[in-house]
């Protein structure tokens, strides 16, 4: 292959590149116009789910039609105040209607908290019963006395509501929020006092419409929407258009996973406990104010018995995305976890993320004795050019001994420029005589690509590093420089290396090689900091090593013309 179709091929790579970087930019600024909901709107009125007859608990069938109590419009919302965030329950259905970080800004307005669960989005968290008589999540709870505020000794808080009593039936709906804690034990209590056993079942779903988070700072979308993850069926995600037009394909009955609704750095899941046999279903959500879907599992209750008790839970994962969390749930509960297997790849890599793994844990190992995430990416950077430092020698030394012979190639294209055969026949003698390889600088580099998209991905879907400070105006290292400065220090980067390069003996592909620098420049203008600032590491390493060997490589040329001449 010759020299210029080589170029030819790359400057094909490089222009599809920057139409899949120009599409994603396009999608994620300008997101689909949606109805405009008030904030803390008034969750719809779906029905339950009917769980289908094969997960019944006991022999004795449910009746055909589920009777709920009456309803009211006399609905409250109350303030949970913790050390992690503020939650606002609504009496109607006891669901969590709104959840606020204390430890994470929003997206778009820094001055405010980052609210996961929020009426803007129809985004809240729902659980009731299935069975005659039993509260669900369009019932009219009232709350019993006591604190709404973690106190400053205190390890944990309850909030307690109660279901009207029916035929003897009292159900109470408890919240407990542990401190330092994102998971949420929901608990639900039957004290049956009336004449006949109780055969039913429990549902927990997440309810959100269909749009994006706002603001999020990457030209490239992440996965927003439902994921299920059982033993047999692995993590699946669905989109919200699968369930939109009933096509959802997902494992439904199992004994063991979770369900959980997935966004960019968040995450929300319902997690039933382990041999505990479920349904997982997803739908559309009907009379709402824009389009919406519901994901949850359904789930047998205990049997309860006239004059007694049953008491069951299921906990609620809602919060970041911190993988040693994550990792933690994910233990046996023999090992301080819940047995939530699989819920750290609720974390988006990407389909690399086999590689992209490693390389957070790493860049967690490397935070924890530096303390600063902007450092701990730097000095990744080094550690993963010095990784690559045999094939990257390689590719620059090739790179530097085509700059050698580039005079030479200028002159056969003079003397051949009109007999393309004996052109290239010349060019390969050339390259064989001073044995140069034209795929040299590009086979080294296509072994790293995989590795730099990983890290990519690894940066893009941290959690860690959102609203995480560098130094000086780097104050979040998820967003995009301010000043703009990273950027352009990088557009410099790329010009020296462009430089540092054998010039193409074509001078239209010479004069596109030199716009290249400034148009992934503009793309990476919209680019999060902390992704700039790898590249520009990357960059200034790689320009030390080239310019070190190019300039040994072309001073042994010189050295080797002066004793022939």
């Amino acid at each position: 292959m010759d020299n210029q179709r080589l170029r030819l091929i790359l400057l094909l790579v490089f222009s599809f590149s920057l139409v899949m970087l120009w599409d994603a930019w396009q999608k994620y600024s300008q997101p689909k116009a949606v109805a405009p909901t008030a904030i803390g709107a008034t969750p719809t009125a779906t029905p339950p789910p009917t769980p289908s007859a094969s997960l019944h608990a006991a022999p004795a069938a449910l009746p055909e039609a589920v009777a709920a109590p009456k309803t009211s419009d006399k609905s409250e919302t109350i303030t949970v105040k913790t050390d992690l965030f503020v939650a606002s329950i609504s009496t109607l259905g006891g669901d969590i209607v709104r959840l606020e970080f204390n430890g994470y800004k929003d997206s778009v307005n820094k001055d405010k908290n980052f609210a996961l669960f929020d009426g803007k989005h129809q985004y809240l968290a729902q659980s009731g019963l299935i069975g005659d008589n039993l509260p669900n999540h369009k019932t009219v709870f009232s709350v019993a006395a006591g604190s709404r505020e973690l106190g400053a000794d205190a390890r944990s808080i309850q909030i307690r509501l109660e279901a009207p009593v029916t035929n003897g039936i009292k159900v109470a709906k408890l919240y407990t929020f542990n401190r330092g804690s994102y998971l949420i034990d929901v608990v639900h209590e039957i004290d049956n006092r009336g004449e006949k056993e109780i055969v039913a079942h429990a549902y927990y779903q997440l309810q959100r419409d269909t749009k994006a988070p706002e603001g999020e700072s990457s030209m490239v979308s992440t996965f927003t929407g439902p994921a299920v993850f059982t033993d047999q069926g692995k993590y699946q995600k669905v989109a919200f258009s699968d369930i939109e037009k009933g096509s959802a394909k997902f494992a439904s009955k199992a004994d063991d996973g979770w369900i959980a609704m997935v966004q960019h750095y968040f995450v929300a899941a319902w997690i039933p406990e382990i041999g505990l046999p479920r349904e997982y279903y997803m739908r559309k959500v009907d009379n709402s104010l824009q389009p919406a879907v519901g994901a949850g599992v359904i789930v047998p209750t205990p049997v309860v018995a006239p004059g007694s008790k049953g008491v069951f839970s299921v906990p609620l994962y809602a919060g970041p995305q911190i993988q040693s969390n994550l990792e933690q749930l994910a233990k046996p509960k023999a090992e301080g976890g819940i047995g939530a297997a699989g819920l750290p790849l609720v974390v988006d890599y990407g389909w690399l993320t086999v590689i992209a793994a490693p390389i957070f844990w790493c860049l967690d190992a490397i935070h924890k004795v530096v303390g600063n995430w902007g450092w701990a990416i730097v000095l990744l950077t080094v550690g993963i050019k010095l990784l690559f430092f045999p094939l990257s020698a390689a590719s620059y030394k090739s790179m530097a001994k085509m700059r050698t012979v580039t005079p030479r190639l200028m002159a056969l294209k003079e003397r051949y420029g009109d007999d393309r055969q004996k052109l290239n026949a010349e060019m390969m003698a050339l390259y064989k005589r001073e044995k140069i390889n034209p795929l040299g600088g590009c086979l080294p580099i296509a072994v790293q690509i995989p590795v730099f998209i990983a890290l990519y991905w690894a940066l893009l879907g941290a959690v860690e590093i959102r609203d995480a400070p560098w130094i000086l105006w780097i104050t979040d290292l998820s967003a995009a420089d301010p000043y703009y400065v990273l950027p352009v220090v990088m557009v410099a980067t790329m010009l020296i290396q462009t430089k540092l390069n054998p010039t193409p003996p074509d001078p239209i592909q010479a004069k596109v090689m030199m716009m290249m620098p400034f148009i992934f420049g503009a793309m990476f203008f919209f680019f999060p900091a902390g992704l700039v600032l790898y590249w520009v590491v990357n960059n200034v390493l790689s320009i030390a090593q080239q310019w070190q060997i190019t300039r040994m490589i072309e001073g042994g040329a010189k050295a080797a013309n002066d004793s022939t001449a």
